[in-house]
């Protein structure tokens, strides 16, 4: 058993590391305060050939593995949680679908831009009605005269203010008595197509959090994603890749939260030593390094077996529910080890813990989680 990276996982590592550093770090506070999307974020990551990582080179991607996709979440979410979620959802929600199922016009016509950065990925899948529940969806989509006609509305989409093309989850028909789903690729200029952004969120403030609206939008037959009637198994699968993003996007902002603990504790002086030197505090950090360490294995287990092509789901579902719930543990002890100036913003650690919350919510709550594990062991 190895646990080395490779050498082009540690290249790619330092890389985004010192990017993280120079180009997200600097205006992390002020995009938190202002709501301000990085786009020029984004365009330095496009720039360096990372909005493909771990796509095919033929489509513009870098055909790098989800272990250093896991690496490049972990270490822009270590400074900058919005960052981190924008990058994971391009990847794992936008791009993998089409990449997944996708035939080769689609990939050609639709996972090209997404790689060379000209669009955002994002999936449509959340409704009002139809968060955990997923198969409640009822956004509709018939098809009449080779078109789909599309109502319905989706919430909590990550992206598609910034996205050309969004793969929706619509029913076709029903088969058995049962809702037949599809994926259909639907451009955000197609009349009747409404993107709305006015959520005031608790954390995650310069991310790109959206309502879709469509009401009749039209699109050709031919943008169904894969075959008709298999969406239900395609956002399955989704999920399941995309559980790996939100586990190492944990494990970034918990490191992160970790480090700014550690050095404040280290600087601070009370009852004439630094905090580092109380055993109450020592234990705290103890702790947090422990967990933050298990967790990424975790999340580099996961992306291993899906790069292995071996059955994964059970694992994404484990490292996603501990990740996520370590890092919000994580970040309530930096602001506990920080005292009062943990609750101010100017000290980092307040925003990742705000940050921390939606990561037990998103890509499937904790609590569905742990029914995909029980599921797994034969519950």
């Amino acid at each position: 058993m190895n646990f080395d990276l490779t050498t082009e996982q540690l290249m790619i590592r330092k890389l985004v590391h010192e990017f993280a550093e120079e180009e997200v770090a600097p205006g992390v506070v002020e995009r938190d305060r202002t709501k301000q999307f990085p786009r020029d974020i984004f365009q330095k990551l496009a720039d360096i050939g990372l909005m493909g990582l771990p796509f095919p080179e033929k489509y513009g991607g870098a055909g790098a593995d989800t272990i250093s996709f896991a690496i490049v979440v972990e270490e822009l979410s270590r400074v900058c949680g919005s960052t981190g979620i924008t990058y994971s959802a391009h990847i794992s929600l936008g791009g993998a679908p089409l990449n997944l199922f996708g035939s080769e016009e689609q990939k050609q016509r639709y996972l090209i831009p997404i790689c060379l950065g000209e669009s955002l990925g994002a999936f449509g899948l959340t409704e009002p009605n139809a968060g955990s529940d997923a198969g409640g969806t009822k956004t509709t989509a018939q098809l009449n005269n080779g078109e789909f006609v599309i109502n319905g509305n989706k919430c909590f989409i990550t992206n598609a203010s910034y996205a050309k093309y969004i793969a929706i989850t619509a029913i076709t028909g029903e088969k058995a008595g049962k809702k037949e789903i599809s994926a259909i690729i639907v451009p955000t200029n197609a009349k009747g197509f409404t993107v709305r952004n006015d959520y005031e969120k608790m954390g995650l403030h310069s991310s790109n959090t959206t309502e879709l609206i469509l009401e009749d939008v039209k699109v050709p037959q031919d943008n169904l994603l894969g075959q008709q009637g298999e969406g239900f198994k395609q956002f399955l699968i989704t999920l399941d890749g995309g559980r790996i993003g939100i586990g190492a996007m944990a494990v970034g902002i918990a490191q992160g939260a970790y480090e700014k603990a550690l050095a404040y504790a280290k600087q601070r002086q009370q009852f004439g030593k630094s905090l580092s030197a109380f055993q109450a505090i020592q234990f705290k950090l103890a702790d947090m390094a422990l967990k933050i360490e298990l967790a990424r294995n975790m999340v580099y287990k996961a992306a291993w077996l899906k790069d292995q092509g071996r059955p994964f789901s059970k694992e994404a579902a484990m490292c996603k529910l501990y990740a996520s719930e370590m890092c919000m543990e994580v970040t309530s002890q930096a602001v506990q080890i920080h005292g009062g100036y943990g609750y101010m913003k100017d000290y980092h650690v307040e925003r990742m813990m705000r940050d921390a919350k939606l990561l037990e919510i998103g890509e499937g709550t904790s609590e569905i989680q742990r029914m995909i594990i029980s599921r797994s062991i034969g519950c």
